[in-house]
């Protein structure tokens, strides 16, 4: 009994939080705009500063002012034109390198990830409209509930135990049924092919994958959490490294495609 209840004990702050998280979320994705783009680039400072707290703890004064620089610099990108986005993204990651003076490569592509990653959300919410936004966010959240219920009901062999623990395969592979699940009604309401459930797939993966980047990265730090500000989650890195993974996905995708 013991057992099972410290099984689910994380379970009701999580929730709450959780309900917090989606009710603020909800808000700015319904909103667009600016209230939109802020709560965009607020997430990006506050996953940049739980970055460099990760890789360099001393630099305490450096990861805030590295977290508020690139916050402003997500804000401005979306403000301006496309030819100035990259060099805007670009310039906090330049600055970071010259502040964390070691495990300066990690910075660098972290960084960089959670800054193009942020743009695209915004990207996608400006240009494609919110029922986009909602279908890729309906991914990641399907992915991260059904392979969370999946993982602790079902159990079985381990994805990654090297890098994730706690992941299983049988939690990672309800994820892509739950994605193409979304995917396929997406498809439906919009009057899509049905290739946008294989999308939504491979975006699920991708979630996955920026989750496993963030498990790798705190093993290699040995922190357990990037931050304690959500609480039953840990950080902004911690709750939305799949959101970054299917972003950056997505934002390749449409580059790549169209």
């Amino acid at each position: 009994m013991s057992a099972a209840k410290g099984r689910w004990a994380d379970l009701l702050p999580r929730a709450l939080s959780a309900v917090v998280m989606v009710a603020a979320g909800g808000y700015a994705t319904w909103a667009g705009g600016l209230v939109f783009n802020a709560m965009i680039a607020l997430c990006c400072g506050g996953m940049i500063w739980e970055l460099v707290r990760m890789l360099a703890p001393e630099r305490g004064s450096a990861a805030l002012q590295l977290g508020a620089v690139s916050a402003i610099a997500v804000l401005l990108a979306s403000l301006l034109p496309p030819l100035w986005v990259l060099p805007v993204l670009a310039a906090p990651v330049a600055a970071g390198i010259s502040q964390v003076t070691v495990r300066r490569q990690y910075f660098a592509g972290f960084a960089l990830w959670v800054l193009l990653a942020g743009f695209g959300f915004i990207w996608l919410r400006g240009q494609m409209g919110v029922a986009w936004m909602l279908w890729l966010i309906g991914i990641v959240v399907a992915t991260d509930v059904t392979g969370y219920f999946a993982g602790k009901a079902i159990g079985g062999p381990k994805f990654w135990p090297r890098v994730s623990p706690k992941k299983t395969w049988s939690g990672t592979a309800s994820g892509w049924l739950a994605a193409a699940i979304v995917g396929a009604v997406f498809a439906n309401q919009m009057g899509l092919g049905y290739g946008i459930a294989v999308l939504s797939v491979l975006l699920s993966m991708a979630s996955q994958a920026g989750d496993v980047a963030e498990s790798a990265l705190k093993r290699m730090t040995g922190v357990k959490d990037s931050s304690a500000l959500i609480p039953g989650h840990g950080g902004l890195f911690d709750r939305f490294d799949g959101m970054l993974g299917a972003a950056a996905m997505f934002l390749a995708v449409t580059a790549i495609w169209g």
